[in-house]
């Protein structure tokens, strides 16, 4: 259920905080802020190889929440760039499905959209609520704030969209009641695999048992390491690059060792490792969980063993494991919707949401026919073809 009205945050609460000077990140407490210190300290390429986004904290209302800003350069990865989630990733992704029929249809789209978004400068944004990760879970934020937090960062950034992803009505339902009564557009952004409830959906499948057995069977070694020494993340972002980067997309965030021992240390995400018997980790899963929901942002195997080895099933096991031993919801992101089903999960439609009110008189009409375009064509598709 919906809390009091937006507009009454502004009475009672002091305005939000941006703090863009990394020195005052400096022993703070708050993963947001122990998140945002570590990208503001080292650089976001040397966290993200395919990210240039400046990172912020917003604070208001008792919470944190990391913000990046952009400049609209395009070609980077989809986490901070919409033109990249919308065209450079969906024109992969027809090669990864292996369209052929519908492929020129498809492609034509693709170019008609290409020009609105740059066109639009739909890359000149800034994000809020962005851990630069697939999906952003919002934890228990439902919401509160959302207007001041909105106007604070159009005023700041008065050339920029304003931008929320990973919106759906699974994970964050009042957050998603919030955005749309406050009057953000809704853009359709991808279909996501999700589970309520592990021990009646997933355990019971004939698959949950294969995958186990599965597990048994490879003489790895299950471990859930605190820190990471060097050489452990090397391995990992290697894992990662090789199946997200190398078999799907250079759009994908191209996590770097730094950031996977950043995540360790700062506890933004909890590892599973199986390592052989000569100790060479061969599956990693990087589990952020938050609010109740466990996903899993980084999740790497060594994709040269045989497929019959079944490592990705087996690292599909050992997540949700460890959310089911947790009592946790699994949002199983996008992608390899049959294999997710199979295990439990179904279909959600998840959005992002765009504030343009700041914007020129074009750029505001172009979002809403974008807007408007993505939600007549684009949501059908998805479910229809279970994208």
């Amino acid at each position: 259920m919906l809390r009091a009205p937006l507009s009454a945050t502004t009475d009672t609460a002091p305005d939000p905080v941006l703090i863009e000077d990394p020195a005052m990140l400096s022993g703070q407490e708050s993963l947001a802020a122990r998140h945002v210190n570590a990208f503001a300290r080292l650089g976001t390429p040397a966290m993200i190889r395919n990210a240039t986004s400046r990172m912020l904290l917003l604070r208001h209302c008792g919470i944190d929440l990391p913000v990046t800003v952009d400049d609209a350069g395009i070609g980077r990865s989809y986490v901070a760039s919409p033109h990249s989630a919308y065209v450079l990733y969906a024109r992969d992704e027809i090669d990864i499905i292996g369209m052929t029929w519908g492929r020129w249809g498809a492609q034509g789209v693709l170019g008609a959209m290409d020009g609105l978004l740059r066109a639009m400068r739909i890359n000149r944004a800034v994000h809020l609520d962005n851990w630069l990760l697939s999906t952003n879970l919002h934890g228990q934020w439902d919401g509160r704030g959302i207007a001041d937090m909105r106007a604070q960062l159009a005023a700041r950034f008065p050339d920029h969209f304003v931008i929320l992803r990973s919106l759906d009505p699974w994970s964050c339902p009042d957050l998603l009641a919030a955005v749309r009564a406050d009057g953000w557009e809704l853009l359709p952004a991808r279909q996501i695999w999700v589970t309520d409830d592990l021990a009646r959906d997933w355990r019971p499948r004939n698959n949950c048992a294969n995958d186990r057995r599965a597990l048994r069977r490879s003489g790895l070694t299950v471990e859930e390491p605190e820190d990471l020494d060097h050489e452990d993340c090397e391995r990992i972002a290697q894992l990662y690059r090789q199946l997200y980067v190398g078999r799907y997309s250079a759009i994908n965030p191209v996590f770097t060792p730094a950031f996977v021992a950043d995540s360790a240390r700062s506890g933004l995400l909890h590892w599973r490792l199986a390592r052989n018997k000569e100790g060479t980790i061969m599956i990693a899963a990087g589990i952020r969980a938050t609010g109740g929901i466990a996903t899993v942002p980084l999740l790497g195997y060594d994709t040269d063993r045989p497929q019959s080895e079944g490592l990705y099933r087996i690292a599909s096991y050992l997540f949700s494991e460890w959310a089911m031993e947790r009592g946790l919801r699994l949002h199983g992101s996008a992608g390899a919707g049959t294999f997710k089903c199979n295990r439990g999960a179904h279909g959600v439609i998840e959005y992002m949401a765009v504030d343009a009110r700041h914007l020129s008189p074009l750029r505001r009409t172009l979002l809403r026919f974008l807007a408007g375009s993505l939600r007549a064509l684009m949501v059908p598709l998805l479910e229809r073809q279970g994208w």
